[in-house]
């Protein structure tokens, strides 16, 4: 990672003398990957909670890359975010993420050891876009459990619905690329136009379908209101 990024510098480097406009982009693309490497070697490993089949603390604590190589069962958070207006926020993962770069997402993340899912949930929230969670705005919806032979994890499911004032969020730039309130017509429409664009287009239709119920459902109560 780091020597395909220096000899990429490099090569604009020696083009300078050719071209001086290209200083500046020079300057920008080192400040940029400097900023990521610090924080990728800064970064501390997650460790984790490992949980049995039925969702059960088991004692043991692995770090992520662990728990994801030897299908141990660990758990999840995951949260829809929608406003007073019944839009609902979605993340565009950032562009240099392995997993997924630039789809639009919920929020979400792992739970770490020690905390309770409520607790993981409002962490990656204000991690993630820098939006502080009311309690009293957020409801357990489901606790999903992988169905894949890949994976190994419990997802606990929160919808969020509070005031959000977009320009204020703080987004993590290693995590997250941008946001935007999105109509959830438009989520269904895009997605079905585009489902490259969005990390659950991989999920089972059903299983979509539902959750869009879910937030016309929780729409319907907000302008009711």
């Amino acid at each position: 990672y780091i020597s395909f990024h220096l000899n990429h510098l490099w090569i604009l480097y020696i083009k300078i003398y050719k071209n001086p406009k290209l200083y500046c982009n020079l300057l920008y693309k080192i400040n940029f990957f400097c900023d990521i490497l610090l924080t990728q070697e800064n970064k501390t490993m997650e460790y984790l909670d490992v949980v049995d089949e039925n969702n059960n603390l088991t004692g043991q604590v692995v770090d992520r890359n662990t728990a994801h190589k030897e299908l141990l069962y660990h758990r999840h958070v995951s949260c829809w975010i929608m406003d007073l207006k019944g839009r609902v926020l979605l993340q565009q993962r950032a562009l240099i993420k392995s997993n997924n770069p630039g789809m639009w997402a919920k929020t979400g993340g792992h739970v770490d050891s020690g905390e309770t899912p409520i607790e993981a949930v409002k962490r990656e929230v204000f991690e993630e876009i820098g939006l502080k969670i009311d309690e009293k705005c957020l409801t357990e919806v489901a606790i999903y459990k992988s169905q894949r032979p890949t994976s190994a994890y419990f997802t606990y499911n929160y919808l969020l619905v509070q005031e959000i004032d977009i320009d204020k969020l703080v987004l993590q730039k290693e995590e997250v690329e941008s946001v935007k309130l999105f109509e959830i017509e438009e989520v269904i429409e895009d997605k079905k136009n585009n489902p490259q664009n969005y990390t659950f287009s991989k999920w089972r239709d059903e299983e979509f379908d539902a959750q869009m119920d879910l937030l016309k459902a929780a729409r319907e109560k907000i302008l009711k209101e």
